[in-house]
């Protein structure tokens, strides 16, 4: 999944959680790159940052370091939450419970969005998506990549959520369930992909390491050891 769309500004405080089960027998080429990205959005962004400026309301360089601390954010601070949860019973439920607090104890606080942790198991395998944009939580994961804002993904992985998963290499068995999982501007998901086998006498460092961004999207397993 390669395409970058145009996204749309969006408050759509209400989450859709589609159960796609479906399998197609037909591929699916991958769509082509976009270079007009949200083009129109990063024109309004750099006029509204030059007027707070302009308006003393922030400065240059509080932007700018801003800017570099949201940059420095990787998708190792959303695997080390999951390879807490793997090896922590206790900060698992909580994460199940009340994932802001979980996560704001490892030092990932999340204040302005409730952030829910979706597990997938031998009987369920959950996705992400954002319909109308690309609603994602930065703060645990980074910045999103390129296709997960793309219109294909957006659509595809809400109609036909198994094929695209195969096209990430990821082949959920037919008894699975598959349930997709649409962000909002006040509510983002973490999904929390099944420990890998053989991986019992790995230490939480070593478990981190296994958790790649795309599986905590839910397009792909943890990797193997």
């Amino acid at each position: 999944m390669t395409q970058d769309p145009r996204n749309h500004p969006h408050d759509h405080a209400h989450a859709h959680d589609h159960d796609h089960d479906h399998a197609h027998d037909h591929a699916h080429s991958p769509p082509q790159p976009d270079d007009k990205v949200h083009s129109y959005y990063q024109i309004l962004g750099v006029a509204l940052k030059e007027l707070l400026i302009e308006k003393g309301v922030v400065s240059a360089q509080e932007v700018r370091a801003a800017i570099e601390a949201r940059d420095m954010i990787t998708p190792a601070n959303g695997a080390k939450v999951v390879a807490r949860a793997w090896v922590d019973p206790a900060f698992r439920a909580k994460l199940r419970a009340d994932a802001n607090a979980a996560v704001a104890e490892l030092g990932f606080p999340m204040p302005t969005t409730r952030l829910v942790a979706l597990e997938n198991d031998e009987t369920t395998h959950h996705v992400v998506v954002c319909t109308l944009c690309s609603c994602y939580p930065r703060e645990l994961l980074g910045l999103p990549p390129s296709w997960y804002k793309s219109r294909a993904y957006r659509a595809r992985i809400v109609r036909e959520p198994r094929a695209v998963l195969a096209e990430f290499g990821a082949d959920v068995p037919e008894e699975v369930e598959v349930r997709v999982h649409d962000s909002t501007a006040d509510l983002r998901y973490l999904v929390v992909p099944r420990r890998p086998e053989g991986t019992g006498a790995l230490d939480e460092a070593a478990l981190a390491a296994l958790v790649t961004r795309d599986a905590m999207i839910g397009v792909a397993p943890a990797r193997a050891p």
